[in-house]
């Protein structure tokens, strides 16, 4: 399957704690040049992509490498990469890692990852600041002269609910501000991920998933139950149709099982490209339907899980 995110890298502190070093890459044979070049590779505080990430606390996209401040710049543009998103993980005000997503380029490479923004003391909207949509440039036109106000279409829900959101049919749903556009490109599936900065500062990383590039086969969030004993399943969207909810219920992750749950134990993002040795509930469904990889993102604040954001390719 051709998938619109194309590589998905882990950076993680030192021993120094001084720089990021690679922790891991799920990516195809394509790309397996690439990913030798980034083993070896470090980022200073402030430095390329992940380093910008950790400096500023937020999210950082970057759609255009040529002439950039991208460390890797050559290397990213020779494999075909167009546009790189930096997502930090933090404790509190201490970095635990940094997930970095690589989108592919071809004629048919439709899909969207966006990047909204709020600052309270200069608008009560959110705004793009920037996002990269493959061949959706009429839906990007759009996007790019939007504004958002809490709790309206997917970034300012994701900013009113403070919580990861996926969005099921977006071509059919109301809340979706721009079915209209996403309807003529297949776009079916959307995810809002919320970060908030010490300066109040909202920032919310959408992916909208298409039909014929889609961001994953399948999209799940847990939360962690009333006690904060296990997480439970909250929401999920799956390419195959499959009744998540029914499936789930009932069913929980131990603190420190399988990947979602170790997203809990540790704090830390993960790529695991064998579920097989994976114990958890959710890669045994996974398993099920032929899905064999993972991407996790905890979603922290304040020091404390909030959700578990899990995609399945």
């Amino acid at each position: 399957m051709k998938t619109f995110i194309r590589v998905v890298e882990i950076w993680v502190p030192d021993r120094t704690r001084t720089r990021l070093e690679f922790g891991g890459c799920l990516c195809s044979p394509k790309y397996s040049e690439f990913a030798a070049v980034s083993e070896n590779t470090l980022f200073a505080y402030g430095e390329g992509l992940p380093g910008k990430a950790w400096a500023s606390g937020h999210p950082v996209i970057l759609t255009e490498f040529a002439d950039s401040f991208s460390k890797r710049a050559d290397e990213i543009m020779a494999a075909g990469l167009t546009c790189g998103v930096a997502l930090p993980v933090f404790a509190g005000e201490f970095l635990l890692a940094v997930m970095m997503l690589f989108c592919g380029d071809d004629k048919e490479h439709v899909g969207a990852i966006e990047l909204w923004h709020n600052d309270p003391e200069l608008s009560h909207e959110m705004t793009l600041v920037d996002g990269y949509y493959g061949t959706a440039e009429k839906f990007e036109f759009n996007s790019r002269h939007a504004r958002f106000a809490r709790g309206f279409g997917l970034p300012g829900r994701t900013w009113k609910a403070e919580m990861p959101l996926i969005f099921n049919d977006l071509d059919n749903s109301e809340a979706f501000l721009r079915r209209e556009e996403a309807a003529d490109l297949g776009f079916n599936c959307g995810v809002g991920i919320p970060y908030r900065t010490g300066a109040d500062e909202t920032w919310v990383l959408t992916l909208l998933s298409a039909q014929a590039t889609p961001i994953a086969q399948r999209f799940e969030i847990w939360v962690p139950d009333e006690k904060r004993k296990a997480l439970i399943f909250q929401s999920g969207n799956c390419s195959k149709g499959t009744d998540l909810a029914s499936l789930y219920a009932g069913k929980e992750i131990g603190k420190g099982q399988g990947s979602i749950g170790g997203a809990w134990a540790t704090g830390m993002p993960a790529v695991n490209e064998h579920l097989k040795i994976d114990d958890s509930i959710a890669a045994e469904v996974a398993r099920t339907s032929g899905m064999n990889q993972i991407v996790v993102l905890p979603v922290i604040e304040s020091a404390r899980l909030k959700a578990v954001l899990a995609w399945y390719l």
